[in-house]
């Protein structure tokens, strides 16, 4: 413990503000890294599906509690390394300013592309049309009875009800494309 208290005597002003910013922020940062990885950062009510509902988005945010964290820990480091390599005060502080700025920017920009990264994973039922697939379960001619086709509509394969205007019943396993949707949620196919 002594050697401690000798190394921190030992220090300039300008390396005990530097040391004294690095290590507690380090600490901070990465813990807020492992919160992050196990989900620890979604601060949610009981009813997520609400918050998701609600959510459109996250704006471009720089002053926030990570990206101060992020700051001050690039900051303080920065500062050490511009010191130690002989940098004067002046310099260093504008190298560990630079420094943290760029880590704070960098860390904005991220969360916030990555909050623009969403998928809707609502079908589109638009997005059948043209494709083939596979009769599952016989369909009935003339629009007499509905069965069911299995198809790949927006990267998934979908078991998707269907009818047909075609003269003949078309069988489990026979080949066909969609030609239209009827009512929004069934498809209307034919026979290739």
């Amino acid at each position: 413990m002594s050697n401690l208290t000798e190394w921190w005597e030992g220090l300039s002003f300008a390396l005990k503000i530097y040391w004294g910013l690095a290590i507690p922020f380090t600490f901070l940062f990465l813990l807020q890294v492992v919160w992050s990885f196990i989900g620890g950062d979604d601060f949610t009510d009981d009813n997520p599906d609400a918050v998701i509902d609600a959510d459109h988005g996250m704006p471009f945010q720089f002053f926030t509690l990570k990206n101060l964290i992020a700051f001050f820990t690039l900051f303080g480091w920065a500062g050490v390394a511009a010191i130690d390599s002989g940098l004067s005060q002046m310099a260093s502080a504008i190298v560990a300013s630079v420094a943290g700025l760029a880590m704070m920017t960098a860390t904005a920009s991220i969360l916030y592309l990555l909050g623009k990264a969403t998928a809707d994973g609502t079908l589109r039922m638009d997005n059948a049309i043209g494709v083939q697939g596979e009769v599952y379960l016989i369909i009935y001619k003339d629009r007499s009875g509905m069965g069911k086709v299995q198809i790949r509509v927006q990267g998934a394969l979908r078991t998707l009800d269907a009818i047909t205007d075609d003269d003949a019943d078309i069988p489990s396993g026979k080949i066909i494309r969609v030609k239209d949707i009827v009512s929004n949620s069934i498809l209307l196919v034919t026979a290739i």
